[in-house]
């Protein structure tokens, strides 16, 4: 009985957070989505170009008001990098999605208080010029280009990776026919449910860990880990520490904060948890999709440079509003006391809860699931991928069930509604589709004809090759297999057979 009660007491906390979060959550991703319907990421990789201070301010910006998966974030940080961001825009921009977006300014709010919310807000800045600095100061060129050279490979990471190169952002138009035509409301709801399903479980293990942490840990332990009774120990040890237990968390983004929470509660110093909150982004799963994105040496530099500058960051915001008097001294939290009632609170959980059944309509009536399991599904080896000329995301034609024949074309899409939005105005996704050629170095083809595409797989690795540059390939049975480096032909043509039985690769014609 006693475990059973303990249980339901962590389940109780863990409810009465997200209850009091949920409007200010759902409020965040709307926004987001309405961002990124309005704003394509062709234009923000060409705003990234040039790693001088006014692309830095625009990967602030920009960063500032886009999603808040830190995996989506970072899957969007490799696409604009490929796509010709700089590498130092493209991290920050990374930093700035995750750390400085609205959404994890209100959760704060509402979870701590208006001080927490300031010091993000400029300890992200302070930390976001600290990494601009580090890198002018240690960042070489090489590292960049061997970054560049395994970023080009297209190494999967994580399923999350179709969402970041999703792209549905409706561009023609004055502002507020756009913003407002069905077009806008199907885009919208597809990226509030592609968003959401990115982060449901780093915020359901985020809230469900915080309500046991909260539950069964005594405060008095926390105090002894985070020397509260030391007070000038504790404004050293907590920035340098929180980071650590951030990355040991595994949970990351908007989830992290129910946690922050409760190492307030439990003594942590104030910039201590500021550089807890900001360490979302070295978590051991990410460092690991850094080491695919970019090679193992740029993901143990860019868990230095990131641990010394949110550190760093955490330490000084801290002092700073010591010093100011604008630090809160109590370090009760009062969520952990209230129960839903019939206030403000309930009446724009409801709210939002009837605004996202709406969505949920739109999303599901015009192909989100399909385009959501279309996401979960890995390229198979030897596929050879196209654009959905709709969305943006890889598909692989040889498993993608909605096609459309189209002035000697066939275009492949994700989903049932992509194909029928193609469907309706074919004209506006060939020039879109047509683009999409053009910015992997692919000259167009006569006809319109999207069945050749740069990329294949690497049928030994899985790795994606761009066919235009590949040095390694071999002949077999009429096709052309490409493949990264000379040890995966030489594995190859050692046993073709073994590989060949694999779905096919890109032709030689």
């Amino acid at each position: 009985m006693f475990i059973v009660e303990a249980i339901l007491h962590a389940l109780q906390i863990s409810f009465v957070m997200v209850w009091e979060v949920f409007w200010p959550l759902a409020f965040g991703f709307l926004l987001s989505a309405i961002v990124q319907t309005v704003v394509s990421k062709r234009a923000v990789a060409s705003a990234l170009g040039r790693p001088d201070f006014k692309g830095f301010v625009l990967s602030l910006g920009l960063g500032a008001a886009s999603s808040s998966c830190s995996y989506a974030a970072v899957a969007v940080a490799r696409s604009l990098f490929r796509k010709g961001a700089s590498f130092v825009n493209a991290i920050i921009f990374e930093f700035a999605s995750t750390n400085l977006v609205f959404e994890l300014g209100l959760v704060l709010l509402i979870l701590l208080g208006w001080q927490f919310v300031a010091a993000e807000f400029v300890g992200g800045l302070l930390m976001a010029v600290l990494l601009w600095i580090l890198f002018k100061l240690t960042l070489r060129k090489r590292m960049v280009d061997e970054a560049a050279r395994q970023a080009e490979r297209g190494v999967f990471g994580s399923t999350h990776e179709a969402h970041g190169e999703m792209d549905m952002s409706i561009t023609d138009g004055p502002f507020l026919s756009r913003l407002f035509s069905p077009r806008a409301f199907t885009a919208i709801s597809h990226s509030f449910f592609m968003d959401l399903n990115a982060l449901y479980v780093d915020l359901g293990l985020g809230f469900l860990i915080a309500g046991a942490l909260a539950a069964w840990v005594p405060n008095s332990w926390w105090q002894a880990f985070f020397l509260a009774d030391h007070p000038t120990l504790n404004e050293f040890w907590s920035p340098l520490i929180g980071p650590v237990i951030s990355m040991l968390s595994f949970v990351c983004s908007v989830g992290n904060v129910p946690l922050a929470v409760v190492l307030w509660n439990g003594g942590i110093s104030f910039g201590g948890v500021i550089s807890f909150i900001f360490a979302d982004l070295i978590i051991l799963p990410i460092l690991n999709i850094y080491r695919k994105y970019y090679g193992g040496r740029m993901s143990l530099y860019l868990l230095a440079v990131s641990y010394a500058a949110m550190a760093l960051a955490g330490f000084l915001v801290g002092g700073a509003f010591q010093l100011l008097g604008l630090a809160p001294t109590n370090h009760n939290v009062t969520v952990f006391e209230t129960q839903p009632a019939w206030n403000y609170t309930t009446l724009l959980d409801l709210a939002f809860l009837a605004l996202i059944a709406v969505m949920a309509w739109r999303f599901v009536t015009t192909g989100g699931i399909e385009m959501l399991r279309a996401h979960s599904r890995r390229p198979d080896a030897g596929a050879k991928l196209v654009r959905d000329a709709v969305c943006g995301m890889t598909v692989d034609p040889a498993t993608a069930k909605d096609k459309v024949e189209y002035g000697g074309a066939t275009y492949h899409f994700c989903s049932a509604g992509c194909r029928s939005t193609f469907e309706r105005n074919p004209a506006r996704y060939m020039a879109q589709a047509v683009h999409v050629g053009h910015a992997h170095s692919t000259p167009a083809m006569s006809g319109g004809n999207m069945d050749r595409e740069p990329s294949a797989i690497d049928p030994v690795c899985g790795m994606t090759v761009d066919t235009e540059d590949a040095e390694y390939r071999s002949f077999q049975k009429g096709e052309t297999y490409y493949f990264c480096s000379a040890g995966c032909k030489a594995t190859f043509d050692k046993d073709p057979g073994k590989y060949i039985g694999r779905p096919r690769t890109e032709s030689g014609g």
